[in-house]
């Protein structure tokens, strides 16, 4: 049985080249290109179709659901925040010497959505990166059947590029889930950053962890080599719906006010 060249190319991994080779075919006959010629157009075809690839994959495994770029953050709303901080850690600029990026604010004030658009950015750039709330995390976690099924779970969370942790503080912490999340927070110490969210300030760890040791270990690793931002103010959220509350009665009121002119 013949193999056809397309297959062929395919199976060597020349997926864009086997993919369009009818039209390169054309191209180079149109255009009258040389050996040189041809094979720069194809390493080029090659190298443009992984890096798409490529961004299509870690985009896929940061997990990353919609969120609102940073371009649309109301800095004037916050009492309290570091534009220059969050501009500087957006750019990925923490990640030179691994360090971490604390996010420390009430709910509905922005630190999810910086921490989704430095993963998202942290893909864009060619890191690998994935956005996941504790929850998520100690549940994959705490759900292994094997010691070995665990540590190879663990090591999967202390290779990726940028780890995002969201809502740390938002449930509590049992004895085995603040080992779970001790072991990767501390396999990733001083090699690969973490990005984690807290409404919690560091004083009001012990409150959701099972003892003041294990915060305190916690927090040492977490802040050593991080950039801590703290946002303080009023919810977005909640100056949104109270915007939008506004809006229906002002719209009910020229509904009613129309119907009255018209009776």
């Amino acid at each position: 049985m013949t193999i056809s060249l397309q297959d062929r190319l395919s199976s060597l991994g020349f997926r864009a080249t086997s993919e369009s080779l009818d039209d390169l075919v054309a191209a180079v006959t149109k255009k009258r290109w040389g050996l040189r010629d041809t094979l720069e157009h194809l390493v080029e075809l090659e190298e443009t179709d992984r890096a798409r690839r490529g961004l299509e994959r870690r985009t896929s495994r940061s997990k990353l659901a919609k969120f609102k770029p940073i371009a649309d953050f109301d800095w004037n709303w916050p009492k309290k925040v570091d534009r220059a901080l969050v501009e500087s850690v957006v750019s990925l600029d923490f990640l030179d010497g691994a360090r971490n990026v604390v996010l420390v604010a009430p709910a509905g004030l922005g630190k999810t959505m910086i921490a989704q658009n430095i993963v998202h950015r942290a893909v864009l750039a060619g890191h690998t990166a994935l956005f996941i709330t504790a929850s998520e995390l100690l549940l994959d976690l705490a759900g292994q059947d094997s010691p070995r099924a665990l540590e190879n779970r663990l090591r999967h969370y202390a290779k990726i590029g940028v780890l995002a942790i969201d809502e740390v503080g938002f449930l509590p912490f049992d004895s085995r889930n603040a080992d779970l999340f001790f072991q990767v927070v501390s396999r990733r110490y001083e090699r690969k950053s973490v990005v984690l969210t807290t409404n919690l300030a560091f004083t009001d760890w012990n409150t959701v962890f099972p003892n003041a040791a294990c915060a305190t270990a916690l927090i040492e690793r977490l802040v050593h080599h991080s950039d801590i931002i703290t946002i303080e103010g009023e919810s977005y959220r909640v100056r949104e719906a109270e915007q939008a509350a506004q809006q229906r009665r002002a719209s009910r009121r020229g509904r009613e006010g129309a119907a009255s002119k018209r009776g």
